[in-house]
C-alpha cells in the first residue's frame, strides 16, 4: 500500500513538473510571437550612394562602395571611392569600427520577390524591411566562422538595432531557410524561417543554428526567471527567436 502511495506521489510530482515547463499559448500569442521583428539582412552595398566608414582611430571616410572581401558572407575588407577626392581606398575589417551603407536596388527587388513568393510571409514579415530606404548598420566583430574557423574580425550586419542593448543578433548572409512546398508554380506555402544568426550576449559571440537553439536557450534567457517562467524552453519554438531576444530585453529594461 506505501508502495502504491509513493508511486502516486512520485507521478504527481513529475506531472506537475512537466505542467511548469510547458506553457500552452493561444493561437494570437502564437501569431504575435511567429512575427519576425528583425531587419532585413541584406549583403550587397549600393555603389550608388555614399557609405559611411567609421576606423577604430575615431575617423570618419564617405565615399561610394565599389567592393567588398567576404569569407562566409561576411566582410572582412573593403573598397570605397572617396567621395571628395574620388580616390580609391582599400580597408580591413581590423581597421573599422562601424560602417553604414545603404542595400543596393538590384537586392531588394530580389527580396522583393522571394516575400512574394512564400504566403507564410504575409503574416509573420512587414515587406517594408525589403525595400528600406534606410541605411545598414555593419559592426565589427571577431568571431568564430560557424564556431569552427579560428576567431577573426569581420564586418557583421545588425539586424536588431532597436533592442540590442544586452542580446546583438547579426545577419548570417549564408543562413538556410527551411523547405515548404508549392504546387503548380503557386507562392510556397510554409517554410522560408531564417535557421542561423550569429548571437553576442556580455562578451560571448556564437553562430547559432535552429538545431542548437535548446541547448543555448538557459545562456540567453536563463537569468531571467520572470522570462524563463513566461516562456520556458520546452515551450519555445525557433520561430520565435526574434520575439523572444525583443520581449527578454523588454523584460530586463522594464
Amino acid at each position: 500500500m506505501k508502495f502504491k502511495t509513493l508511486l502516486l506521489v512520485l507521478c504527481f510530482a513529475s506531472t506537475a513538473s512537466f505542467a511548469q515547463d510547458k506553457v500552452k499559448y493561444t493561437k494570437d500569442q502564437i501569431k504575435k510571437m511567429e512575427t519576425y521583428l528583425f531587419n532585413e539582412g541584406f549583403n550587397a552595398p549600393s555603389p550608388r550612394k555614399t557609405s559611411t566608414i567609421i576606423l577604430k582611430d575615431g575617423s570618419s571616410h564617405k565615399g561610394f562602395c565599389n567592393n567588398i572581401e567576404t569569407k562566409k558572407g561576411q566582410i572582412y575588407e573593403v573598397s570605397i571611392k572617396d567621395s571628395i577626392s574620388k580616390k580609391g581606398i582599400t580597408f580591413n575589417a581590423d581597421q573599422i569600427s562601424e560602417m553604414y551603407v545603404y542595400p543596393s536596388n538590384v537586392e531588394k527587388i530580389a527580396k522583393v520577390a522571394k516575400y512574394m513568393g512564400n504566403i507564410r510571409n504575409f503574416g509573420t514579415k512587414k515587406l517594408t524591411k525589403n525595400t528600406t530606404s534606410e541605411r545598414i548598420h555593419f559592426v565589427n566583430q571577431t568571431v568564430s566562422l560557424k564556431n569552427k574557423k579560428d576567431d577573426k574580425e569581420f564586418l557583421m550586419q545588425l539586424i536588431n538595432p532597436d533592442f540590442s542593448d544586452i542580446i546583438s543578433v547579426y545577419h548570417d548572409p549564408r543562413a538556410k531557410e527551411t523547405g515548404g512546398f508549392s504546387v503548380m508554380g503557386s507562392p510556397q506555402l510554409g517554410g522560408g524561417v531564417i535557421k542561423s544568426y550569429y548571437v553576442k550576449k556580455g562578451d560571448k559571440i556564437i553562430w547559432l543554428h535552429k538545431d542548437d537553439f535548446e541547448d543555448n536557450y538557459d545562456f540567453l534567457f536563463g537569468d531571467n526567471p520572470e522570462f524563463m517562467k513566461k516562456y520556458p524552453k520546452k515551450s519555445a519554438e525557433w520561430d520565435y527567436f526574434s520575439f523572444l531576444v525583443h520581449e527578454y530585453t523588454e523584460m530586463n529594461n522594464g
